[in-house]
């Protein structure tokens, strides 16, 4: 009987449900999607891990619905395909997932820190920082570039960004990892120990917070946020959720398109040709990698309203999952060669990695400015990496990342 019923279920798998983690473990998500945009670019998935929702897997599709942020609200349900369960889970909000106008007020707080003048007064640590890095690691030897280079320049980015003891700064990534995993959801034991991370993070900045109450202002986001209206009285959950956001924001987002220039460059070996002969092209190299990596794979949003969407009738409390990382695929945009990593290519910032709309990632510029001082820092060192094997990539559908990349590097 056991065995039928897994048979069953197994029958019963929709293979256009792009919420499954395997297809990111493995990497062959690419298929499904563009069976979507072709055929379904609005298509209703009845069951799932997560409940029913509607996928909408093309550039025109999600552009429409990110400039409608009444109609689809990013608080009604969250931010993710995963639901909120009153019963067992724990409210946290975070600005990217409440509609105007708290949305506007916090975003405004926190938009100084990633402005072009801050990102002028930043550049020369981060290059300092990246050179430093570069410089340690070792030629022709194996090495994990995702642990060894990826995360540490992330890790310590957010380190400044927070004004946080920099001996601890890895407890930055352990709370980043645990906060982003969407597969979590699915098993009760982990929803615990993820919700102690959760209270560990906001206990330990809830510190960093009560040490600069009536201090003078400081460039760093605690700061920032204790000098606004709009957040300087936040609850703790409400504290705690908008650090989530930002350090995961701030670490996923790069640390997976600093992955992804390794891994992908190794992958697309004419493209990585052209970039180490012209390194005028890095600018746009940036926003290649990150359209084809895609950091973030969806954002969800909620139907405030009935409405009609691509000629598909959408449900006032349907949920809809934004596939960024198939609008960054999309042939009627990007052309019959998205798949592929092309650095000269000449739309490549029309890219949905971001977000579109009010919700548009607020640390973008310093996002790209990271990426491009590594590549840079590469190009001045003619350091090429080569990947050793193929890498381990996290099994979930809302992070699109890498866990293990081996690699050596050499000289050009």
């Amino acid at each position: 009987m056991a065995t039928l019923v897994r048979d069953v279920a197994q029958q019963t798998v929709d293979p256009l449900d792009v919420s499954r983690a395997e297809l990111y473990r493995d990497d062959l998500w690419q298929a499904p999607f563009a069976q979507l945009r072709a055929e379904a670019p609005v298509h209703y998935v009845e069951h799932s891990d997560y409940g029913p929702y509607w996928s909408v897997s093309t550039y025109k599709g999600i552009v429409e619905v990110e400039s409608l942020p009444d109609l689809y609200s990013s608080e009604a349900g969250g931010i993710t395909i995963a639901d909120f369960v009153a019963e067992r889970d724990v409210r946290m909000p975070m600005f990217i997932a409440r509609d105007r106008p708290v949305h506007t007020g916090q975003r405004r707080t926190v938009a100084p820190a990633f402005t072009p003048s801050e990102m002028t007064r930043m550049s020369g640590d981060i290059r300092r920082r990246t050179a430093d890095m570069l410089d340690s690691l070792p030629w022709n030897t194996p090495f994990d570039w995702v642990d060894t280079v990826a995360i540490e320049l992330t890790t310590q980015m957010l380190a400044i960004l927070f004004d946080f003891p920099w001996a601890d700064r890895r407890k930055l990534t352990l709370w980043s990892d645990w906060a982003g995993d969407i597969e979590i959801v699915k098993n009760e034991e982990l929803r615990g120990q993820r919700l102690a991370y959760m209270f560990e993070c906001g206990s330990y900045f809830k510190g960093l917070w009560d040490a600069k109450i009536d201090k003078d202002p400081t460039p760093d986001l605690i700061s920032m946020m204790i000098h606004s209206d709009a957040m300087s009285h936040m609850d703790h959950n409400e504290f705690i959720g908008n650090l989530i956001l930002l350090i995961v924001g701030g670490n996923d987002t790069t640390r997976n398109s600093m992955s992804a220039l390794a891994y992908g460059l190794d992958k697309f070996p004419e493209s990585r040709a052209k970039l180490e002969a012209d390194p005028t092209l890095i600018p746009n190299a940036v926003s290649e990698i990150l359209r084809w990596q895609t950091p973030l794979a969806h954002m969800r949003r909620t139907a405030t309203a009935d409405t009609e969407l691509m000629g598909q009738q959408i449900k006032a409390g349907d949920k809809l999952a934004l596939w960024y990382i198939s609008a960054n695929r999309d042939e009627s945009v990007f052309g019959d060669d998205a798949d592929a990593i092309v650095v000269d290519r000449p739309n490549a910032r029309r890219h949905l990695a971001f977000g579109h709309g009010i919700h548009r990632c607020v640390g973008a510029r310093l996002a790209e400015m990271q990426i491009a001082i590594l590549l840079e820092e590469m190009a001045a060192r003619r350091m090429r990496i080569n990947v050793l094997a193929e890498p381990t990539r996290v099994a979930a559908c809302f992070v699109h990342g890498y866990r293990t990349l081996p690699v050596e590097i050499s000289k050009y």
